[in-house]
This record gives structure tokens, C-alpha cells and sequence, in this order.
């Protein structure tokens, strides 16, 4: 009978690309991303109808408030983190959000201002989804060797995309029953569970770390703006920046021009919703089967230059298309498929490339980059899109004024690919 058991855990690992030993810390880590994902994409499509209720016109006013919380936020953070353990410091910034969770609740309930409740929801949901995704990157970045990050980190990835599977289907089923507010308890129950995940990932990586220093129970120490300093200190994480800030200059666009269309063909708050959710669960599924079975095989045999160019290369193609066809369905096709090449390959990819960093680095230019620089990039495009705009240039004009960049872009992604190798 055991020797069944092992021939099928043998099979198991191979079929991942894991080792024995690696197993259950991958399991839980795939957990902790599944209940990550699910409990934000549960979200995702209230996100974007709050979008719309709080005014399209008031969108680029919402990404630059969401772009200056995260410059208040950073320090902060960079302080918690100098003086928390690394368990201490992710329990403190997961119960943060599930208190936020229920505060919204009780605001959307009693109906208090809810043009200015959306605003401000859209707000915070832009900045968790970076925080916490950047934070469990960090983690995982922290616990696995650059090696294992290779050949792990697209199967994580993969728990992530199946809680984006699951989590509009669960907003889906919920708004027939029951009013949107009910949508914050429900992610607030998935990010609860997120705590259970890291307290068996916390307990291997003590045990892991009897051979690896520095302690994981000890503070990162250093200063509040530490991550702010260290990313303008090297050329390498500066690359980082960039290869970031035209990924969310160009998916800014593309969501702005998405969501003004979309306003224009329903106009019932539930049937855009609905319409956002059947589009992440799509997005999700095919990024579901891209991660588990072709993810790690395309970047194991072609290396990690394959993955941080896939999004570059797609983007020219699909700013041409839009330059030719500027119609919903164009955009909605385009932005499925940038979105599973950003979760499949461009993220596990960028991920790989923090695991050569220090542990100061991992967590706080890490946490710098992925919360201030991307919503900068945000801020940044949605008012340079609506002053083109007011100027006369149209749709067309901007895309094709992408497609050159798309090529800087890929010059990028070659750069950190080589760096990378080159520091290990």
C-alpha cells in the first residue's frame, strides 16, 4: 500500500517540476494565493462598477488619490516592517484589510454618500490588490531560493489564478441573492483563511532557515524610507521600475477605454457587473491552464527572458488592432489576453527576479515598486490620456503611439533577464 502512495507523490512532484521536500510548502503556498485571489477578484468587479458610479470623468482624480495613498502608505510600511518579524508583519497587514472589509460593509449598508463610498472603495481596492499581492510575493520570494522560484513560482501562481476562478462565480451567484455589500463579507472570510496559510508557511520557513540566514524572526530593521533609497541606488531594480511602469501605462489605457465602452452598451449597475465578473472568470480560466501546464515548461526550456517578453510582443499586435478596429470586442479580446499573459508568465517572471535581492530589498523596494511605482504609472497615464485627449488626439493616435514603446519595453524585459543571470 505504500509503495502506491509514493510511486503517486514521485509522479506528483515530477509533474510540477518539484522535489519531494517541496511539496507541502508549495501546497500551502498555493492555498495562500488561491484565498488571496478569490477573496480580491470577488471584489474586482464591484471595483469597476464603482468606477463607473463614482464617474468616469472622476477617474483619473481616483487613481491619483490611490497613487498618493500608496506614497503615504510606503513609509508606513517600511516602518511596521523595520520593527515587526516577517509573521508578525504579514498578520498585522492582512487583519488591517479585514477590518477595512468590514468598516466598507457598514457603509454600504447604511447608504451614507455613495458616490463618495465608491470612490473611495475604488480607491482602497487598488491599493490592496497591489499590497497584498506584493507582500505574498515578498514571502514567497523570502522562503524559496532563486532556483526553486524558477520551477515553483508558476505553479503558486497557478493557486492564484484558481481563486480568480472562483471568485466571480461566488460574485456571479451572490449579487442574484443577495445586495453588493454582502461581497465584502465574503472576501473577508477567504482573507482569514489566508492567515491559517501563513502560519504553516511561517513554521517551514523557521525550520528552513536553520540553514539559510537571516532569521525570518527577525525585523528587517533599517529605515522607514529604506525601499525608496535602495530602488534608486541600482541600475537593476530601476529596470524593474520601467519594465513596470509601461506595463501599467499601457493597461491603464486599455482599462479606461474599456470601461467608458461598456458604460455606453448597459447601463444597469448588475449587468456591468456581471459583464466584469464573466470576464475575469474567462481571464482566470485561461490563465489557470497556461500556468499549470505550460508556464514553468516555457520558461524552464527558454528561459526567463520568454516570460518578461511575451506582454511586449502581444502589446504591439493588439495596439495595432485597436489602431485598426477601436470596438469593445477588440478591446475586450486584447485585454483578456494581456491580463493571462500578465498572471501566467510576466509576474511569475518579474518574481524570479527579486529572489537574487536582499532580504531588506524583497521586502521594501519590493513593496516601493509594486505599490507607488505602479500607481504612479496609473496616476500618471490617466491624466496624460484625458490632456491628449482634450487636445484632439484620438484612440487611434494614442495606440499607435504605444507600439514604439512596446519595443523600449522589450529591450527591457532583455536587460533584466541578463542582469539577472548575471547576479547570481
Amino acid at each position: 500500500m505504500a509503495e502506491p502512495v509514493h510511486t503517486a507523490i514521485a509522479r506528483c512532484a515530477a509533474f510540477l517540476g518539484a522535489k519531494r521536500e517541496e511539496l507541502v510548502p508549495l501546497a500551502w503556498a498555493f492555498a495562500y494565493f488561491f484565498c488571496l485571489l478569490c477573496g480580491y477578484s470577488i471584489l474586482r468587479p464591484v471595483r469597476d462598477e464603482m468606477a463607473i458610479e463614482g464617474g468616469l470623468k472622476n477617474l483619473p482624480w481616483m487613481m491619483t488619490g490611490t497613487f498618493l495613498t500608496m506614497l503615504a502608505a510606503t513609509p508606513l510600511f517600511g516602518w511596521l516592517s523595520a520593527r515587526c518579524s516577517r509573521y508578525r508583519l504579514l498578520l498585522t497587514v492582512y487583519t488591517f484589510f479585514i477590518a477595512n472589509l468590514l468598516v466598507f460593509f457598514g457603509l454600504m449598508t447604511s447608504h451614507v454618500s455613495p458616490e463618495w463610498v465608491a470612490r473611495g472603495f475604488f480607491v482602497w481596492l487598488s491599493v490592496f490588490n497591489l499590497f497584498v499581492v506584493s507582500v505574498f510575493w515578498s514571502f514567497m520570494d523570502d522562503l524559496f531560493a532563486p532556483e526553486q522560484g524558477a520551477r515553483l513560482f508558476g505553479i503558486i501562481a497557478a493557486g492564484g489564478s484558481s481563486g480568480a476562478l472562483l471568485g466571480p462565480l461566488i460574485t456571479t451567484g451572490l449579487t442574484f441573492v443577495f445586495p453588493v455589500p454582502v461581497l465584502m463579507l465574503a472576501s473577508a472570510v477567504f482573507l482569514v483563511l489566508c492567515l491559517g496559510c501563513i502560519s504553516r508557511l511561517e513554521r517551514w520557513g523557521r525550520e528552513w532557515s536553520t540553514y539559510h540566514q537571516p532569521d525570518p524572526g527577525d525585523p528587517l530593521r533599517g529605515s522607514f524610507l529604506a525601499g525608496v533609497r535602495l530602488t534608486c541606488a541600482s541600475p537593476y531594480l530601476l529596470g524593474i521600475c520601467g519594465y513596470l511602469i509601461l506595463l501599467t501605462m499601457t493597461a491603464t489605457f486599455l482599462y479606461f477605454e474599456q470601461t467608458r465602452l461598456v458604460s455606453e452598451y448597459l447601463d444597469q449597475p448588475e449587468a456591468r457587473t456581471r459583464l466584469f465578473s464573466s470576464l475575469d472568470f474567462v481571464t482566470s480560466s485561461l490563465t489557470w491552464v497556461t500556468q499549470l501546464f505550460i508556464t514553468n515548461r516555457v520558461i524552464g526550456r527558454f528561459g526567463l527572458v520568454t516570460g518578461l517578453l511575451f506582454l511586449p510582443m502581444v502589446s504591439v499586435v493588439g495596439f495595432l488592432g485597436i489602431a485598426l478596429w477601436p470596438t469593445l470586442a477588440v478591446y475586450v479580446v486584447f485585454s483578456v489576453l494581456r491580463r493571462v499573459g500578465e498572471y501566467a508568465l510576466s509576474k511569475p517572471s518579474r518574481e524570479v527576479l527579486f529572489t537574487v535581492l536582499t532580504r531588506e530589498e524583497k521586502y521594501k523596494a519590493k513593496n516601493f515598486i509594486d505599490t507607488a511605482i505602479s500607481r504612479g504609472g496609473d496616476a500618471s497615464t490617466a491624466w496624460l490620456v484625458t490632456g491628449v485627449k482634450a487636445l484632439g488626439a484620438t484612440t487611434t493616435h494614442i495606440a499607435l503611439a504605444l507600439v514604439p514603446l512596446m519595443l523600449v519595453w522589450a529591450g527591457l524585459a532583455r536587460f533584466l533577464a541578463r542582469r539577472k543571470e548575471g547576479m547570481l
